[in-house]
């Protein structure tokens, strides 16, 4: 039986929750600006999602942080579009349905704060992750959307909800 568990996260999980991001970033081989590596935010992800109409859930196993997503209003476009973001797994949590389970979450939570579309930047060598958002019902855009600063993303991806 699985003890992995999903949740909203908790001001204990914030250093968990970065080096995670970062880990699995510099795995991929992600540029370190431009992207979310830079983000401030990265390293007070609790208190940055307080925010109204924003959520970042963890999955969690005996303790340890394996992954995270948030949903936030594309800035921008705060009004109808949210954004998917820092959706990152470590290794061990990949391949088991977890990326499917915390995207819905996401956009259970997004649907339920009013947004109409979800809203997601990625990169092309990011290929399982284009692969699970397309599943998901995602379809490529030609250009971005809304003001990230995330200039190295260079794939885009919107959904109904």
């Amino acid at each position: 039986m699985s003890t992995l568990k999903i949740r909203e996260i908790q001001k204990e999980d914030n250093q968990q929750v970065a080096k995670v991001v970062r880990k699995v970033l510099l795995e991929m081989g992600v540029p370190k600006v431009g992207t979310a590596y830079e983000d401030e935010a990265l390293d007070n992800m609790f208190a940055t999602y307080q925010k109204p109409r924003m959520a970042y859930f963890v999955v969690e196993e005996k303790g340890e942080i394996l992954g995270g997503a948030g949903i936030a209003p594309l800035i921008g476009l705060e009004e109808n579009i949210c954004e998917l973001q820092k959706m990152y797994f470590l290794p061990e949590a990949r391949g088991k349905g977890i990326g499917a389970k915390m995207m819905d979450a996401c956009l259970k939570f997004g649907k339920s704060q009013g947004f109409k579309q979800c809203y997601i930047e990625t990169l092309p060598y990011m290929q399982d992750a284009r692969k699970l958002y397309a599943r998901s019902g995602f379809r490529s855009l030609e250009k971005p959307l809304g003001e990230t600063g995330h200039y190295n993303c260079t794939m885009w991806m919107i959904k109904d909800i």
